[in-house]
C-alpha cells in the first residue's frame, strides 16, 4: 500500500512540473522584445562645456581679426580714452498732471448730472401743466418729491409754497411754471449757504480738512480728487494716509498725490491713525504748505470703538491747531440710509461739510436737500463720475438746472 502512495504522490509532481514548464514557455513567447533605451543627443548648435586637463580639445584654427581692425564708435572710443564708465538714465519721474480748473466745473458737467436726474424735473412740471390742479394732483406732487428723497418736511414746505403761488399768480405757460420751479427748489436747496471748502493757511499753519466716512462710498478717492481741486485752485497740498485698517488705501492715496506733486505722510498698515495724522499736520507745517488733507478710515458707524478712535484722532491733530473742515462723504445712492450715517458721524466729529458721490447714477437728487436739514450744514462738493476731475464744488442753480431740464 505505501508503494501505490508513494508511486501516486511521484506522479502528480511528474505532472506538476511538466505543466509549468508549458506555462513558462507560453510566457516567454508573449514577451515583447527588449527595446534599448533611448539616446539623447545635444543640438548640433548647443555649444560643448570647456574642457581642461587631459580632456581639452586641441585648439581649432578660427580667422582673427586685429585690434586696429576693430572699428570702434566715436563715444565708445572717448569714454575709454576717458576712463570712464556709462551710466543708464535713471527712468524719469511721473508728469505732473495739471487738473482741470474748478470754476463752473458743475456747469461742464451738467449733462452728466441730468441724465439721471431729469425725471424728477420732468415729472414736476408735467403735474404743474395739468389743466386741473386738485388735490389728487397735488399728492402725486408730493409723492413725486418724496420718491426722490427731498424729505418729509422740506417736501411739504415746497408743496404748500407751490400751491399758493400757482393759485396767486395763476401761472400755467411752460416757461412761467419752470420759472417757477426752479425758484422753489434753488430757494429749498440753499443759495445764500457758505459752501466754501476752507483750505487757506493761517496764523496757525496749513488749513486742516479730516474726510471721514464709512466703508466703500469712494472716501481715499474723494481725498484724491479734492486734492486736484485744491491744486488747481492754487493751492499746496501734503496728505495723511490715516487709513491704515484698508489694504492698499496708503497707496492709492499716494498715487493721487503723486499725480498732482503733493507728497503723502504714511504710516505703516494698521498703524496709529492718529500718530499719522499727527505726522501729516507737522509735515504741512515744516513745509508750509496751503491744506493738509487726512484721509480717515472708513469705519463703519455701528462700532462705537471705531468712531470714539475718529474722534481721538480729532483731537490729535488739534495738538497743532484748530481742524478747519470735517468734510462727510457720502454715497448718494444710499438715498435715506445715508442720513443714518449722518447723524451718528455729527455726534463724534462736528461736520462742516458733505461730499455727495455717485450723484450720476442712480440717486436721487432730493438727497442734497435731506441731508442738509438732518445735519445743519451744507454740500459743499458731489461726485459725478469715475474720471480724475468729476469732483465739483456744488453750485445750487446749476443743479436745479439739471434737476429740472431746459
Amino acid at each position: 500500500m505505501e508503494y501505490v502512495i508513494l508511486a501516486v504522490v511521484i506522479a502528480v509532481i511528474a505532472v506538476g512540473a511538466v505543466a509549468g514548464l508549458v506555462v513558462s514557455g507560453r510566457r516567454r513567447r508573449q514577451l515583447p522584445p527588449q527595446s534599448q533605451a533611448p539616446v539623447i543627443t545635444a543640438p548640433k548648435t548647443t555649444p560643448q562645456e570647456p574642457q581642461v586637463g587631459e580632456e581639452a580639445a586641441p585648439p581649432r584654427e578660427e580667422p582673427r581679426r586685429t585690434v586696429e581692425e576693430v572699428q570702434l564708435p566715436a563715444e565708445a572710443e572717448t569714454a575709454e580714452a576717458a576712463g570712464t564708465v556709462e551710466v543708464e538714465e535713471a527712468e524719469a519721474a511721473p508728469a505732473i498732471e495739471v487738473p482741470e480748473p474748478t470754476a463752473g466745473r458743475l456747469v461742464r458737467l451738467r449733462s452728466r448730472l441730468s441724465r439721471s436726474q431729469n425725471s424728477l424735473g420732468k415729472g414736476l412740471l408735467s403735474l404743474l401743466s395739468r389743466e386741473h390742479l386738485d388735490e389728487d394732483t397735488w399728492e402725486e406732487i408730493e409723492e413725486t418729491l418724496l420718491t426722490a428723497d427731498v424729505g418729509v418736511a422740506p417736501t411739504q414746505e415746497l408743496v404748500e409754497r407751490l400751491r399758493t403761488r400757482v393759485k396767486v399768480l395763476g401761472t400755467r405757460s411752460p416757461e412761467e411754471l419752470r420759472g417757477l420751479l426752479r425758484e422753489e427748489l434753488v430757494e429749498l436747496v440753499g443759495k445764500d449757504a457758505d459752501r466754501t471748502v476752507r483750505s487757506t493757511k493761517h496764523e496757525e499753519g496749513p488749513a486742516v480738512v479730516l474726510v471721514v466716512g464709512v466703508n466703500g462710498v469712494g472716501k481715499t478717492t474723494t481725498t484724491g480728487k479734492l486734492a486736484r481741486v485744491l491744486v488747481a485752485d492754487g493751492r499746496t497740498v501734503v496728505l495723511g494716509a490715516a487709513d491704515t485698517f484698508r489694504a492698499a488705501a496708503a497707496d492709492q492715496l499716494q498715487t493721487w498725490g503723486e499725480r498732482v506733486g503733493a507728497r503723502t505722510v504714511r504710516g505703516p498698515e494698521g498703524g496709529d491713525p492718529a500718530s499719522i495724522a499727527f505726522d501729516a499736520v507737522k509735515e504741512g507745517i515744516a513745509e508750509g504748505v496751503d491744506t493738509v488733507l487726512i484721509d480717515t478710515a472708513g469705519r463703519l458707524h455701528t462700532k462705537t470703538g471705531l468712531m470714539d478712535e475718529l474722534g481721538k484722532v480729532k483731537r490729535v491733530v488739534e495738538k497743532h491747531g484748530p481742524v478747519d473742515e470735517v468734510l462727510l462723504v457720502l454715497d448718494a445712492t444710499t438715498g435715506q440710509n445715508g442720513l443714518i450715517q449722518a447723524r451718528v458721524f455729527a455726534e463724534v466729529v462736528d461736520i462742516t461739510g458733505i461730499v455727495l458721490t455717485k450723484l450720476d447714477g442712480t440717486a436721487k437728487g432730493g438727497i442734497v436737500v435731506a441731508v442738509q436739514r438732518e445735519l445743519g450744514v451744507p454740500v459743499k462738493l458731489i461726485g459725478l463720475g469715475e474720471g480724475a476731475d468729476d469732483l465739483a464744488p456744488f453750485e445750487p442753480g446749476a443743479f436745479v438746472d439739471a434737476l429740472i431740464g431746459d
